[in-house]
C-alpha cells in the first residue's frame, strides 16, 4: 500500500491549498509526514446525512496510507463501510507567542491536513496485519512479545484505511511579530515553548518479580520529548518493515 503518484510532493489543489499565511504551508511528504509522523492522536472529520462530526483517535501510517481503528459498535466506523471522504489532521503546540498588541498573538505550531476516502480494512490478512501495526508502530518489536488477538477482538475491532490523495503541513516558528509602531511600547512580549516530555515509568505491580524493562522500549527515556519519541517509533518500524 506504498503506491505514490509524486516521490516528493501531493498535488497542490483548491482542496488543501493554504488560504493565508501561504509561507508556513508545505506540501512535500517529507514535511507533511514529519508532522503525522511525531503524534499518536489525529481528529478526522467527516459528514454523516448533513451533520459534520470530528473524532479523535490514534492513527498510524505506512507510506501514503493512514489507518485508525475503532470498537465495531462506532456510527462512524459503520458509516465509512463504502467509503466516505475524510479529512485528517494532527497539530502540535510548541509554544505561546505574546505580542505588544491583541492582533499578533499568535502561537507556534505544527500541524497537517490530509484529504482522502476511508474505508473499512475488511480483508483478515490485512486487518491481522493492521492490528499488529498499530502496537508496533508505536513500540516496535512489542507484538513478538505479546499473545495473540482472539477471535472475538479482532471482531470488535474495526480498522480503517485512507491513501492520502491531497495534504498539507503549515508551520509557525520563531518569536513575536508586532507592527514597528508597538516596539516601544512598555509591555513584555516573547514566546513561552511548550513541550511534553515523558516521565518515569511505573510500573504494573501484578508484573512478575524479574520482568525488566524491555528493550524495544529503550527509547522511551524519562525526560525526553514525546514528539522525538514518536518520529524515532516511526524510523525504527519502517527500518523493520524494510528488513521483511
Amino acid at each position: 500500500m506504498n503506491d505514490r503518484p509524486d516521490p516528493q510532493s501531493f498535488p497542490v489543489t483548491p482542496r488543501n491549498r493554504a488560504k493565508r499565511l501561504h509561507e508556513r504551508a508545505a506540501y512535500d511528504r517529507e514535511a507533511v509526514y514529519a508532522v503525522l509522523d511525531a503524534a499518536l492522536l489525529c481528529h478526522v472529520a467527516y459528514v454523516i446525512d448533513g451533520q459534520p462530526y470530528c473524532t479523535p483517535t490514534i492513527h498510524w501510517r505506512e507510506g501514503d496510507w493512514l489507518f485508525w481503528h475503532g470498537s465495531s459498535a462506532s456510527r462512524m466506523l459503520k458509516s465509512q463501510k463504502a467509503g466516505i471522504p475524510v479529512c485528517l489532521t494532527v497539530a502540535h503546540l510548541d509554544g505561546l507567542v505574546l505580542a505588544r498588541s491583541g492582533f499578533h498573538h499568535s502561537a507556534n505550531y505544527r500541524s497537517a491536513m490530509c484529504f482522502g476516502t476511508a474505508h473499512i480494512i475488511d480483508d483478515p490478512q490485512e486487518k491481522a496485519e493492521a492490528l499488529k501495526a498499530v502496537v508496533d508502530r508505536f513500540y516496535p518489536g512489542r507484538t513478538a512479545v505479546l499473545r495473540e488477538n482472539d477471535p472475538q477482538e479482532a471482531k470488535g475491532t474495526m480498522v480503517i484505511g485512507m491513501r492520502i490523495e491531497e495534504a498539507s503541513a503549515k508551520v509557525r516558528t520563531g518569536g513575536v511579530s508586532d507592527d514597528p509602531a508597538d516596539i516601544d511600547a512598555r509591555v513584555w512580549a516573547g514566546v513561552i515553548p511548550v513541550e511534553t516530555r515523558l516521565r518515569a515509568p511505573e510500573i504494573c505491580p501484578k508484573v512478575p518479580e524479574g520482568v525488566t524493562y524491555p528493550e524495544h522500549l529503550a527509547h522511551f527515556q524519562e525526560g525526553r520529548r514525546l514528539d522525538e519519541v514518536l518520529a524515532e517509533s516511526q524510523a525504527l518500524y519502517e527500518a523493520a518493515l524494510d528488513r521483511t
